[in-house]
């Protein structure tokens, strides 16, 4: 079942997404070779929870609160005191906020240094499939116009598109109906309504689109073991417009 949002609800959300993307302007500053994703998670679990905030992942099992996934890991990398970041890597924050019970929910990608100029260009181009996508994400349309926006922009460049894994409903819970897959796939095609808050997520890879989850149960890579790129922000479609909640 889809929920719609109230405009009390879609408040609330907000509020939780305006501090999420705070904790991004002040984290990724300070994200530089050398460091540990355990070092990365510990100041995201400072700022949510000084903030009043809980980790929303952790309602899920997720040992963490950012899911930090490098290189070649898609999503849901585990955060780790051996995992260490070097020159060169591009690496995915995926983050969540529960604040007073509403769910944020948005990733971004940054580069670790100086990176190649492949691994740039998939950056740019999994943004524009974001961008792409919230263009699309309209009263009237269908989900799977986002998918196919999405799906557009990645495939003119040939790269791979996630599949397994995909944007969904947000905002009472981490994960709410519908799926938003990022390239169109057979099944329901809702059509979109006011009141609905999307995380609209690409995950496009170098590489082919398939994919697998490494022993630890969590982490996902590609199975090419190419880079891939994750871009995701939290957005409430009302009747004339569509709001991305998750930017300052």
């Amino acid at each position: 079942m889809i929920h719609l949002k109230n405009e009390s609800q879609i408040d609330g959300i907000r509020k939780s997404c305006k501090l999420l993307a705070q904790l991004f302007e002040e984290l990724i500053p300070e994200v530089k070779a050398g460091m540990s994703t355990a070092d990365i998670d510990a100041l995201c679990v400072d700022f949510i929870t000084k903030h009043g905030g809980k980790p929303a992942w952790h309602q899920e099992g997720f040992p963490g609160a950012a899911c930090i996934s490098i290189n070649e890991e898609v999503i849901h990398g585990l955060p780790s005191k051996k995992k260490f970041l070097k020159e060169g890597d591009i690496v995915s924050l995926d983050i969540g906020i529960n604040l007073d019970g509403y769910i944020s929910d948005a990733t971004k990608t940054i580069a670790i240094g100086d990176i190649s100029p492949e691994a740039k260009k998939l950056m740019e181009v999994t943004k524009k499939c974001l961008e792409e996508g919230i263009k699309a994400c309209v009263v009237g349309n269908r989900i799977k116009d986002i998918s196919l926006a999405v799906s557009k922009v990645a495939e003119k460049e040939g790269y791979g598109i996630v599949t397994d894994f995909c944007g969904h409903g947000v905002g009472l819970a981490v994960h709410e109906e519908p799926s938003i897959p990022n390239k169109p796939q057979m099944g329901k095609n809702p059509r979109i309504q006011a009141g609905m808050v999307l995380a609209i997520e690409p995950m496009i890879n170098l590489g082919t689109g398939d994919v697998e989850v490494l022993s630890d149960g969590w982490t996902v890579v590609t199975k090419d073991r190419k880079i891939s790129c994750h871009e995701e922000h939290t957005v409430a479609v009302f009747a004339d417009r569509t709001e991305i909640l998750s930017i300052l």
